[in-house]
């Protein structure tokens, strides 16, 4: 075909329809009816329940706290815990002499013959000590009734030189530390004890030997002090306190009743014997601090002893 055939078919056909793409309306709210919606989460899974921890276990219910007993006169010291024992085990039916001054000074040192407790416990409810007290003998003096004898007196000097001797000495020679602050303590008595027991032997008196209840306690102090120095102390204490509280008084009616009022030696210091009893009882109240409460018991069971021991000495004057 020619080409102007061709040509001519060409421009007169129509073009091919066009493809429209479809319209997409946006709609615009109307004023003030805009709506904000708030976009929710939802909520995160909750975790796993974890297994129950077992339950801690019931703490067992504690016990009162019971704290240590407090003894009669312990906060003083141990020679004040052991005036008190001297009180509780006081006879009561002391041999004294009526209407005489200071005859209630007669302390339980000298007059007391209440028994010492021999249980071996020592940290028992009562310090070692019990309250009960011998029976009493028969013919036993009561008060009013009490008449020295020469003799008995003498022989009552001569055991109590022998124990004031055995005090004196351990307290001089011993080596135990504890005995050094009790030397030369200016109540010692057994050199005026010789000096009475002279007088008596230029009147012609027989001075006699110990007897047995002088011999025995010797012989137990002297045991005592190389074992238990708290203990020995007990007694050092005790026989000193019991000769300045009641000694001194039962010498006093002795010179008025058989000897004519001749002042006794023995009942005679340079000094105020109550201050060199303070001395002493200081001294073993700061000793006693270092102590055991079981050494503290067992002082005022030998004190119970020693007043025991001195007891039954005393009576010696009245045979």
């Amino acid at each position: 075909m020619p080409l102007v055939v061709v040509a001519a078919a060409s421009a007169v056909a129509p073009p091919p329809p066009r493809r429209v793409a479809p319209f997409l309306s946006l709609r615009t709210p109307r004023a003030g009816t805009l709506a904000l919606t708030v976009a929710r989460c939802s909520p995160s899974p909750s975790p796993p329940a974890a297994a129950e921890a077992p339950a801690p276990p019931q703490e067992a219910k504690r016990k009162p706290q019971r704290y240590p007993k407090q003894y009669p006169g312990q906060a003083v010291g141990v020679a004040e815990e052991m005036r008190f024992v001297a009180m509780r085990l006081r006879n009561r039916k002391r041999t004294t002499i009526k209407d005489e001054p200071g005859a209630e000074d007669a302390d339980a040192g000298a007059d007391a013959d209440a028994s010492a407790s021999e249980d071996d416990d020592n940290d028992g409810d009562d310090g070692g000590v019990k309250e009960e007290h011998e029976k009493e003998e028969d013919g036993e003096l009561v008060e009013g009734e009490w008449m020295p004898s020469m003799e008995g007196f003498v022989l009552y000097l001569v055991d109590s030189k022998l124990v004031f001797d055995t005090i004196e000495r351990v307290v001089a020679e011993s080596t135990d530390v504890a005995y050094v602050y009790f030397r030369k303590s200016g109540l010692e008595r057994s050199a005026s004890i010789s000096k009475d027991l002279e007088w008596f032997r230029e009147q012609g008196v027989e001075i006699p030997e110990p007897s047995t209840l002088g011999s025995t306690y010797a012989t137990y102090l002297t045991e005592l002090a190389e074992s238990n120095a708290p203990a020995f102390l007990s007694h050092y204490y005790n026989i000193y306190f019991a000769h300045v509280t009641g000694g001194v008084a039962i010498g006093n009616k002795i010179r008025d009743k058989i000897l004519d009022g001749r002042e006794l030696e023995f009942c005679k210091w340079d000094t105020d014997a109550e201050l060199l009893l303070k001395d002493a009882r200081e001294k073993l109240n700061e000793l006693s601090k270092h102590w055991t409460r079981k050494d503290r018991n067992l002082c005022l069971k030998e004190a119970a002893k020693c007043f025991q021991y001195l007891g039954k000495i005393v009576r010696l004057i009245i045979s």
